[in-house]
């Protein structure tokens, strides 16, 4: 049998949504060697009305899993507000997210919000397939020296995606490493994706292009989930999708 190859994973649901949904999915990633667990509390969603998250309750739930479970936690921050309160509960990581790397004063705001605070931050590509865009923000959380960096690649909004949730553009890779060879790159499969079935084929290209590893979607329900239901894996649905890639988590 062909040796697996290590990758780094981070997994979890596109959002926390309850006490029970959050652990029984902690509990199933945990149980696959998942050690790093990502969950969205503040949602910014496109339409008003929407699930747009549960907000700093779901920071006591976070907690939990780090106590019980020994896990490390992340969530997405947008605004000094959420690293302030992320901050004071012990979040282990944070992500800026695609509709915030787009806004150049907002990435002002949080990197002068993360000042001093010795966590990775991790921060994704904007939904414009703007490169300067990616790399000025990647440059703000340097000048507020944030020591540690890591980048995701979760794709880009244009007028023809299809089939994909977000266009790939994999050539925007190499313009973004040529600049910074040393960040830890990061595939978000989830959100280029858009569709479960489509994941495999969205995680081996990443690997051919030798990310340093995945962030990806899980929940224990995924039909039932608030938010991304159709791109998001069971825990048990993202073993096998590691197994057929042949790959293990890197611990």
């Amino acid at each position: 049998m062909k040796e697996q190859n290590k990758i780094g994973l981070v997994a979890g649901p596109c959002s926390a949504e309850n006490r029970m949904q959050m652990l029984e999915t902690a509990r199933g990633l945990k149980n696959i060697g998942v050690n790093i667990l990502r969950a969205g509390l503040w949602k910014p969603r496109s339409r008003y009305g929407t699930f747009e998250g549960v907000g700093e309750r779901g920071l006591v739930w976070l907690n939990e899993i780090q106590q019980e479970l020994g896990m490390k936690v992340m969530t997405e921050v947008a605004l000094p507000a959420h690293v302030e309160v992320a901050m004071k509960a012990g979040v282990d990581m944070v992500w800026i997210g695609a509709r915030t790397t787009v806004n150049p004063f907002m990435m002002h705001e949080l990197a002068e919000a993360l000042r001093g605070f010795n966590i990775p931050v991790w921060i994704k590509n904007p939904v414009s397939p703007d490169i300067e865009l990616w790399l000025g923000a990647v440059e703000r959380l340097q000048h507020s020296d944030v020591q540690d960096i890591r980048v995701i690649h979760r794709g880009f909004c244009t007028i023809d995606s299809a089939p994909y949730r977000n266009a790939p553009l994999w050539e925007c890779l190499d313009g973004f490493r040529a600049h910074f060879p040393n960040i830890p790159f990061y595939c978000d499969p989830s959100h280029i994706a858009g569709k479960r079935e489509l994941l495999a084929s969205v995680c081996k290209k990443a690997l051919s292009l030798h990310v340093d590893g995945l962030f990806i979607e899980s929940h224990c329900c995924p039909q039932k989930a608030l938010s991304d239901s159709a791109q998001q894996l069971t825990p048990d649905g993202l073993a096998e999708l590691l197994h057929t890639l042949n790959v293990s988590i890197e611990q």
